[in-house]
């Protein structure tokens, strides 16, 4: 498997190459990778002990996040590398104030691994979730390097527990510690035989969504828009996600739709436009003049005889959450939920597709009856009906969201206080 595997990673890049010809996100992940190691063996020096934090894309980063931000507070001596796998990733987050150096992760070759783990020397190591590299763990721990996986979860459907799973768990044996998201994580890794280091510490999330209410953006044009009405918020939309939602807009006049498509390509916007045409449409960048952050200067005499608000931008739908009586979150029709907790910790009702099973907080919430599955146009048709007409409905439905994320507030602490040893 190692061989097939190292094989497979040595001939990966010309695959991108030609791929880069014809995908934007493709071209982004070959030009990022393009003189790499020569520019952190340039760019990193040696100096106070560097942590390094790697992360598939911008869900992992969030769960980074609050870690991130505890070390800089309370840890300053240390410097933070950020890697991430995924272009979605390092191009929201490659100027993050708080970290010294943010790369791409070089594709995991032998080579590679050695010369990129050899530049930057790291005292610690935290990867993020399971987005895990055979021959970088392999380096990593062969240079002595303390290497930890953060809000990790373990299910029986994961290559670890297939009758080829040997190769896997050897990664997972590189780790002086996993902190896992909850007891049936801790379990699994048992019946694989790792025990010991592995210790139950809930998921990093909930202490950032949660720390977003307590300092998000104020935008009062989004206040302004919502409150003639009642106010959807509809989250990393992908074009399903869209059309039933204009399907059933129309039977709504009072709801004031504020919809963020999960890419915002010129094209995407486009097609979102076209589709909500017939309701009146307006662009947030229309509104405040391409400007974000002077979005308090925006010109709110647009919004009139609008029902439809679109984000094209990014880095602002966190904030957004707190202007909604109700949220959808897209994905759930395709590559499964975008991130749930970021409405749900308003206090707000979270519905969304059937492509949710892999996320543990959509499962508890949808027990808990504070979020709801949609199948169809009909299901989206009832729910927000009823959560309309029924305030008192959809206020405990909101309460408890908000409710479940404050219970698992912590996670952060937990991981830092093992890892430090205090």
């Amino acid at each position: 498997m190692r061989i097939l595997y190292n094989i497979g990673l040595s001939i990966l890049p010309f695959f991108i190459a030609i791929g880069s010809l014809f995908s934007h996100k493709i071209k982004l992940f070959y030009r990022g990778r393009s003189g790499l190691l020569k520019r952190v063996a340039d760019e990193v020096k040696p100096g106070e002990p560097i942590i390094w934090f790697h992360c598939s894309s911008v869900g992992e980063f969030e769960q980074a996040r609050p870690i991130i931000e505890w070390y800089k507070k309370n840890k300053p001596t240390y410097r933070v590398l950020v890697t991430f796998y995924s272009p979605s990733g390092y191009e929201l987050r490659k100027n993050y104030n708080l970290a010294d150096w943010v790369y791409y992760l070089p594709v995991d070759t032998p080579h590679n691994a050695h010369a990129f783990v050899k530049a930057v020397k790291p005292a610690k190591v935290i990867f993020i979730k399971y987005d895990l590299w055979y021959n970088f763990l392999k380096e990593i721990k062969k240079s002595g390097a303390e290497l930890y996986l953060v809000s990790a979860i373990f299910r029986p459907f994961q290559p670890f527990f297939k009758w080829y799973g040997s190769f896997f768990c050897r990664m997972l044996r590189s780790f002086t510690k996993i902190f896992v998201q909850d007891e049936e994580s801790k379990k699994n890794l048992e019946k694989i035989n790792i025990s010991g280091n592995v210790f139950v510490s809930g998921d990093t999330r909930f202490d950032r969504v949660h720390e977003i209410t307590q300092h998000c953006k104020q935008f009062t044009v989004i206040e302004d828009f919502v409150k003639e009405g009642f106010g959807l918020v509809a989250g990393s939309t992908w074009l399903p996600d869209e059309q039933m939602i204009a399907d059933v807009l129309k039977n709504f006049s009072k709801v004031r739709l504020v919809i963020a498509p999960h890419e915002i390509s010129k094209e995407r916007v486009d097609k979102v436009s076209e589709l909500f045409e017939s309701y009146g449409v307006v662009k947030f960048s229309e509104i405040v003049g391409g400007d974000v952050k002077n979005a308090a200067a925006a010109d709110t005499s647009k919004l009139a005889g609008r029902r439809v608000l679109i984000i094209d931008c990014l880095g602002i739908l966190s904030s957004l959450y707190q202007y909604a009586e109700f949220a959808y979150i897209g994905g759930g029709f395709g590559v499964g939920i975008h991130n749930i907790l970021e409405a749900a910790t308003y206090g707000c009702p979270v519905v969304f597709g059937p492509n949710y099973k892999k996320f543990q907080e959509a499962i508890d919430l949808l027990k808990l009856e504070g979020a709801t599955c949609v199948t169809d146009t009909n299901d989206f048709y009832e729910i927000l009906d009823n959560c309309i007409k029924d305030k008192e409905l959809r206020e405990w439905k909101g309460s408890t969201c908000r409710t479940y994320v404050e219970n698992h507030i912590g996670a952060t602490e937990k991981i830092v206080s093992t890892i430090e040893g205090k």
